[in-house]
């Protein structure tokens, strides 16, 4: 099982470690959007330096582009992105039932590539291969978005979300067992490359000297559905709860509004002893707040990154449109206290004048300052609650933030 370690509770909030093969991550904590094994306009030690201390791959868009089998032949995601940290992986489910003309079975999937219109099928057994390929520390199960968020629709979906869900623990058990009777890597010398994963040398047919990864043991998460139903929410959780897997998402939540509820509902259900991380959520500061004080240990989202493109940027006082006029003789950085690289080498003239001239480094820049300024917002949330004062630093910052 996936150690997880608590250290400071505040009613259904929590602070603690989950160890994985790739390292430890101290949550709550903001995990790094790398859709395709790259967060958008940063390079890996970038967020390593802006204090990242993970991040989520996207199955989908890594099965069509560059295809799980090249990943597994670098060595997995951590090697091939070198991001030499803990990494997840989601479904992809979430891209899959947005396209267009998707068939749904009880099987699984059939859909057309949006990029060239291939076809593709995934299944909850081929989306746990794909996913044991690219070699991430913590799948997440492959679940059924709904198609509404009708009550009839969300029932639907959470009911072949457990069904499939049964599927992906048969299938991971069976890869975790190959995994450990691989004799090839179990009686074979071994060598250490780059010091996380470790890989023989044998003789194929096809090639004198072809390298066999070790894989370190990987953890599947239950996805908990159900929408805005509570009844449908207690009923998922109750099911992922029975289930022998090692932590859960939280998935189908788009807004912060009635997540309290929600959350709690959920997490007095789930195991207190296992983590918990809220899918998709996280370009509102408020979204990690309400997500922290309802029990979430970790979050994931494209929005900072996705915004910060567009010149959407954070500050304490709210969010700022750079492109503005106003900015053109501002001199001052984005945020006075901001350690970032963008904050502490720039003005809000020359961004300004970046996005303007429309440079990709006005991307780089606004996208460390915006990933930045998550991460930290949520370590300042860890950090609270050990010291016993989140209510107060809640009411502070969203106060600021929001104006209200």
């Amino acid at each position: 099982m996936l150690k997880f370690d608590i250290s400071h509770r505040d009613c259904l909030a929590r602070v603690g470690v989950i160890h994985t093969p790739h390292g430890d991550i101290k949550t709550p904590a903001f995990v790094g959007a790398a859709t395709r094994a790259t967060v958008k306009a940063l390079t890996m030690k970038e967020m390593r330096d802006l204090g990242s201390q993970a991040i989520l791959a996207n199955t989908y868009h890594l099965i069509l582009r560059p295809g799980v089998d090249l990943i597994k032949e670098a060595g997995a995601l951590a090697e091939f992105s070198s991001w030499h940290a803990p990494t997840f992986t989601d479904s992809g489910g979430f891209q899959i039932f947005s396209l267009p003309n998707v068939k749904i079975t009880e099987e699984g999937v059939k859909f057309k590539s949006h990029i060239d219109g291939a076809n593709f099928e995934i299944t909850p057994e081929s989306s746990m291969r794909a996913q044991w390929a690219i070699g991430a520390d913590i799948h997440m199960a492959f679940d059924h978005l709904a198609k509404s968020e009708s009550y009839d629709d969300m029932k639907t979906a959470m009911e072949r979300t457990h069904r499939w869900l049964d599927r992906c623990v048969a299938e991971h058990q069976a890869l975790n067992t190959s995994r450990t009777q691989n004799p090839l890597l179990r009686d074979a010398p071994r060598a250490r490359l780059h010091g996380a994963r470790r890989c023989v040398l044998v003789a194929t047919a096809d090639a004198p000297q072809k390298r066999i990864f070790e894989s370190p043991e990987q953890y599947l998460y239950a996805v908990v559905q159900g929408g805005t139903f509570n009844d449908l929410r207690a009923e998922s959780a109750k099911y992922c709860a029975s289930k022998p897997v090692d932590g859960f998402g939280i998935g189908g939540v788009f807004t912060a509004d009635g997540m309290d509820e929600m959350l709690k509902t959920v997490n007095s259900i789930l195991p207190e002893n296992k983590p918990r991380h809220l899918l998709g959520m996280g370009q509102e500061p408020i979204d990690l707040f309400v997500g922290a004080e309802f029990g979430c240990d970790t979050f994931d989202c494209v929005g900072p990154t996705r915004m910060a493109r567009n010149g959407s940027l954070y500050t304490k006082d709210g969010r700022i449109n750079i492109k503005n006029a106003k900015y053109t003789h501002d001199f001052t950085p984005l945020e006075s206290d901001c350690d970032c690289e963008c904050c502490k080498n720039y003005t809000r003239a020359y961004l300004h004048h970046l996005f303007k001239t429309d440079e990709i480094t006005a991307k780089v820049l606004a996208s460390i300052h915006n990933e930045y300024f998550i991460v930290h917002t949520v370590d300042q949330i860890r950090e609270s609650l050990q010291d016993g004062n989140f209510q107060e630093f809640k009411k502070s910052f969203l106060t600021r933030y929001y104006h209200q």
